[in-house]
């Protein structure tokens, strides 16, 4: 207090101002810091939003209307759990999932576990060449045209990119999924009944109802997810230090794209499920069926949001394929790497 009384009153305001700007440098470099980091949690959540994941949550939604939303509660929790757990193991191992199971469990087990992958990799990336066929021609574009130069452009972003460029380019396109939360709200929905959906859990023993729960999940928690997070932390460098930031990206990513979930969700039950229409065969299916109750643009934003999301998944999906199998088999692999050093993964 003696002190504080003999200090110059223009040095304390000095002082002030100094912690000031030093405190908004701080925040600054936190936001960074964040930003640098921000990409693998994000785009690998993002990713399970993909062509399936679209149809599955619009026949949610067009079947039983707002009943299943509190589903997505303890789907986010799980997902964040799931996610959080690889990217821990990226972080302090160093080394990539399949890494680790040939670590752990043998070379027999991991040839079993990468020969599923690879098998069910390849049915997802079919259903997402199907997503971009679909949305292109609800845009006016024929799949013979959209779907080579798809293809060209996924294959020439992966080869020729670099880990950076890669990253971007895929949080570019995760904005794509805002088109279902206007969507959402074009379809006016009730609300009220909307969040009660969320808080009021409802159960039947009903066979259907009991498949399309565990449809939600499964479409939601993929394993190509968890190979290419953790992959994407380990090629990232990052190391201890970091895993706070990593875990706010998993947690932004998870929160972020099962948002978008039950938007599409509500999109559907709003509209179609109100309506009568409680089947629809494709994510094609509910943006056509959008039109006479939620008008022409609205068909339109769900068919961005169906390119976009098959686009995404259908170079992650080959990420995570080339990843698993390199590190399995042991042969060098990461984005910033040449032909001649990584041939396999390349």
């Amino acid at each position: 207090m003696f002190l504080s009384r003999l200090t110059p009153k223009w040095l304390v305001r000095e002082t002030r101002g100094l912690s000031a700007r030093l405190g908004r440098r701080l925040s600054e470099y936190r936001l960074f810091a964040y930003l640098a980091i921000l990409g693998p949690g994000l785009i690998a959540a993002n990713a399970g939003n993909d062509a399936s994941g679209i149809a599955t949550y619009s026949s949610t939604g067009a079947a039983f209307g707002y009943s299943l939303l509190w589903v997505f509660i303890p789907m986010t929790i799980s997902l964040i759990v799931v996610q959080e757990m690889c990217v821990r193991m990226g972080v302090v191992t160093g080394q990539g999932l399949a890494d680790l199971i040939r670590e752990q469990f043998g070379v027999r087990w991991t040839a079993f576990v990468m020969l599923a992958l690879l098998i069910a990799n390849t049915g997802v990336i079919i259903s997402e060449f199907v997503g971009i066929a679909q949305a292109s021609e609800l845009l006016g574009v024929p799949r013979f045209v959209s779907l080579p130069i798809a293809g060209g452009f996924i294959w020439w972003l992966v080869v020729k990119g670099s880990q950076k460029r890669v990253e971007r380019v895929f949080l570019a396109m995760s904005l794509v999924f805002f088109s279902y939360v206007i969507s959402a709200f074009m379809a006016k929905p009730d609300w009220g009944e909307a969040a009660s959906g969320f808080v009021e859990p409802t159960f039947s023993l009903d066979t259907v109802y009991l498949f399309t729960i565990m449809a939600l999940i499964g479409t939601t928690i993929t394993p190509f997810m968890q190979v290419f997070v953790q992959s994407s932390v380990v090629e990232k460098g990052m190391d201890k230090d970091d895993l706070p930031l990593v875990r706010a990206d998993v947690i932004v990513g998870t929160v972020f794209a099962c948002a978008i979930a039950a938007f599409i969700t509500i999109a559907t039950a709003a509209t179609l499920h109100q309506q009568g229409i409680y089947e629809i065969d494709s994510a094609a299916t509910a943006a056509e069926s959008l039109v006479p109750i939620a008008g022409q643009y609205a068909k339109y934003l769900f068919a961005i949001g169906l390119f976009g999301a098959a686009m995404l998944a259908m170079g992650v999906l080959p990420l995570s394929t080339a990843y698993s199998i390199s590190e399995a088999l042991g042969f060098e692999k990461g984005l910033s790497r040449s032909f001649r050093e990584a041939p396999i993964f390349i």
